[in-house]
């Protein structure tokens, strides 16, 4: 535990020396400056910007809609208030696949304009050029195997992934190719424990989890998901450590009928 107890800074390097000396990662979302100055000052290893702020942040179905100038601006915002942990920024649809000189582009648009860390990108071989062009500029890609929600029209449910062989077998083998094209890091997302496990021995790299088992090397959650905010999302994976949106409520209720029962605000509260 002494590995991440005394950095001032995270780093690719320091996440590596958790994996080696089994000290667990620790990861959650972010997407503006006043959440992410707490989730920093509680001492996380790393932010992620994810582009789940198209649906927590704007309320769109899927992660799909959201732009890169969004997402520099949710990126920028969080940077803003990081002293310590990496922040790792989600490279939106559209953004990379397909055209690796385009995904150069904007990967060095999100570094440039938002001040982020490292870059993350769904997929396995199929992007392994974009991946590989975008560290050429010498920026950190962190992979996302599993359940790829950018994807989730191609695969029309939001189940486990990787549950029969033939599936299970691809995905070692993309994260394998990652670790090769220089992927500092892997999330997989909603895949059997097992696998998740012999995923993490099977390449030197951290592996973190969400929906994977605890056979890896860290863990993710959606920080409104994990905080209560969100009430209507509860997959097996979530552990709510607290619930923010009945405290929330009440006291949105509590501040109504105080300012209509003439109570707020009260001689102390006045110039």
């Amino acid at each position: 535990m002494s590995v991440h107890k005394n950095v001032k800074r995270v780093t690719t390097n320091v996440l590596q020396e958790m994996k080696n000396s089994g000290a667990k990662i620790s990861m959650l979302t972010g997407y503006d400056f006043s959440m992410a100055r707490i989730i920093d000052s509680a001492g996380i290893d790393i932010i992620l910007v994810g582009d789940s702020a198209s649906n927590v942040m704007a309320g769109h179905e899927t992660t799909l809609p959201i732009t890169l100038d969004q997402m520099i601006y949710h990126a920028g915002s969080v940077v803003r208030a990081v002293e310590r942990a990496l922040v790792v920024v989600d490279m939106p649809f559209g953004s990379y696949q397909g055209n690796s000189k385009e995904a150069l582009s904007n990967a060095i648009r999100i570094m440039k304009e938002s001040g982020g860390h490292a870059v993350k990108l769904e997929g396995g071989i199929e992007i392994i050029e974009s991946i590989k062009r975008i560290l050429t500029a010498g920026i950190p890609v962190m992979g996302h195997l599993g359940l790829t929600p950018q994807s989730i029209y191609k695969f029309g449910t939001y189940v486990v992934r990787a549950k029969e062989e033939a599936e299970a077998q691809r995905l070692i083998e993309d994260a394998k190719a990652l670790e090769e094209a220089g992927c500092f890091a892997i999330v997989l997302e909603k895949i059997p424990a097992a696998l998740a496990e012999k995923v993490a021995k099977s390449v030197s790299i951290p592996i973190i989890g969400i929906g994977a088992g605890n056979g890896v090397d860290g863990q993710v959650l959606v920080v409104h998901d994990m905080l209560g905010i969100n009430n209507e999302f509860s997959p097996r994976f979530l552990r709510k450590y607290a619930n923010l949106y009945d405290v929330m409520l009440e006291a949105v209720q509590n501040y109504i009928k105080d300012v209509r029962s003439g109570d707020f605000p009260n001689q102390n509260e006045q110039y």
